[in-house]
């Protein structure tokens, strides 16, 4: 039985913001029904302990957070969440005292990756609350800022983002500035619970990118699947149009999915380090395994 370290499990494919670093997904808009839900998990259950709650879409958005991570942890799952953050004061009664729930990263570029943002101060106020309460509990909380440009970085993103460390500074009584402890693609630990990253901004794979020698390695279905709010099987989190279908939950099991002659071809080309799949071609994220 194939396992894995993670499981992303969509259930909700729309979202209130739109940022510039994420492209609108083109399939038909949709949100998980709760016994569709519990017959994905049981599904998934041979093969692993963890589930993500996102591919596309905003995940406190969904009515029913709260009965989903009930449900959860009934199966003995995990859960991890990422969010803008932008509705967690809404949802701090759903959220809170939930045993299944095990980390929530805040995309924070998200605030200045939206045209329409508007107070920061408010919007990391309601974020910077949830979590005094939430990090009690045990709960991981990663911010995140993946908005570093490749080359340099303008004057107005390097204030944008020196305005967000410092609410985080002045929060945990830091004595340091974060940028001179983090470095791009890893993480500084503020407080217990509590981390923050930054990377560079990220670049959605898609079919109109150039193909370069499809040379490569990527850890998808290896370590982790995806399955989209629909019960589409894709190969991992980064494919949000659903291109590579791999079958349906709804339809088929995840086992037989996972273990079929496409998702086979996928995990063999790269363990010979060859990306057989046109999307992955164009996915620039396996050049950080090396080509």
């Amino acid at each position: 039985m194939k396992t894995f370290k993670k499981v992303y499990v969509e259930i909700i494919s729309v979202c209130n913001l739109a940022c510039s670093f994420c492209p609108p997904t083109n399939r038909t808009k949709g949100i998980i029904k709760l016994e569709d839900f519990n017959r994905t998990l049981d599904q998934l259950k041979p093969h692993t302990k963890y589930i993500y709650l996102h591919v596309k879409g905003e995940p406190l958005m969904h009515p029913r957070i709260d009965q989903l991570l009930d449900a959860a942890h009934e199966k003995g799952f995990k859960v991890n969440i990422t969010t803008n953050g932008t509705l967690i004061k809404k949802n701090r009664e759903k959220l809170l005292g939930k045993p299944a729930l095990r980390q929530i990263n805040f995309s924070l570029h998200s605030f200045d990756g939206h045209e329409g943002s508007e107070n920061r101060e408010k919007y990391l106020g309601d974020i910077l609350e949830f979590v005094r309460e939430a990090k009690d509990d045990g709960v991981l909380i990663s911010y995140r800022l993946w908005n570093l440009q490749n080359g340099q970085s303008t004057d107005i993103a390097r204030r944008r983002n020196r305005e967000t460390l410092e609410i985080i500074e002045k929060e945990y009584n830091l004595d340091y500035k974060i940028e001179e402890k983090v470095v791009p693609g890893g993480g500084v630990k503020v407080a217990q619970n509590v981390y923050l990253n930054q990377d560079h901004e990220f670049n959605w794979p898609s079919l109109l990118a150039p193909e370069d020698n499809g040379k490569g390695f990527c850890h998808a279905l290896r370590s982790h699947a995806a399955i989209l709010v629909d019960g589409t099987v894709v190969p991992c989190c980064l494919d949000g149009d659903g291109i590579i279908k791999l079958g349906n939950v709804n339809e088929q099991s995840f086992s037989d999915i996972v273990e079929g002659e496409r998702a086979t071809n996928i995990v063999e080309g790269f363990s010979n380090r060859v990306a057989v799949e046109e999307l992955c071609r164009k996915c620039g994220f396996r050049q950080k395994f090396g080509m």
